[in-house]
């Protein structure tokens, strides 16, 4: 089994990471999703366009801003795990979130496309081997791996549950 410290990533990554508990990979993405919908179904509808200060994302728009990093990370994950070491851009995630067009999608739609997106996720996760999850390349110039991607989606998302609770509950 190949273990979380083994993950490579640059440093503004750890914070996400170190919040995942769990020394498997696959398991940190089973247990952060069952952690999440459960989440997903305390959030009262009068919050979901709520934003807690000017120029702040609303809960909508932070679940978009984490759908659209999922699918990111997962395709980072992918191309380095097919042994794709071709360096990879960044995103700009207050772009994407701005030119999402939120105020046009239901609440409900979002969470289904997180749910299937996170499953994606956890099946591709689950189906790489230790060389695939050690792989790793450059994405946003920096190093880092299949391994470190998997602890990330995980972590992205339980950063921003507790930003949700702090900042918006």
């Amino acid at each position: 089994m190949v273990s979380k410290k083994e993950a490579i990533a640059a440093e503004f990554y750890w914070n996400y990471i170190n919040q995942v508990k769990e020394n498997d990979v696959v398991k940190a993405l089973k247990k952060n999703t069952s952690d999440f919908k459960k989440f997903l179904k305390k959030i009262p509808s009068k919050k979901i366009d709520y934003a807690y200060g000017e120029g702040k994302w609303t809960i909508k728009e932070v679940l978009q801003h984490m759908i659209d990093s999922e699918r990111v990370f997962a395709y980072r994950a992918l191309r380095f795990a097919r042994m794709d070491t071709t360096p990879l851009p960044g995103f700009d995630e207050k772009q994407w979130t701005a030119n999402a067009h939120i105020k046009n999608r239901k609440w409900d739609d979002l969470v289904k496309e997180f749910k299937s997106i996170r499953k994606g996720t956890e099946v591709l996760f689950a189906s790489f081997d230790q060389d695939q999850l050690l792989s790793g390349g450059v994405a946003n110039n920096k190093n880092i791996n299949t391994l470190a991607i998997g602890y990330i989606c995980s972590g992205h998302v339980a950063h921003h549950m507790k930003i949700i609770k702090e900042r918006y509950l």
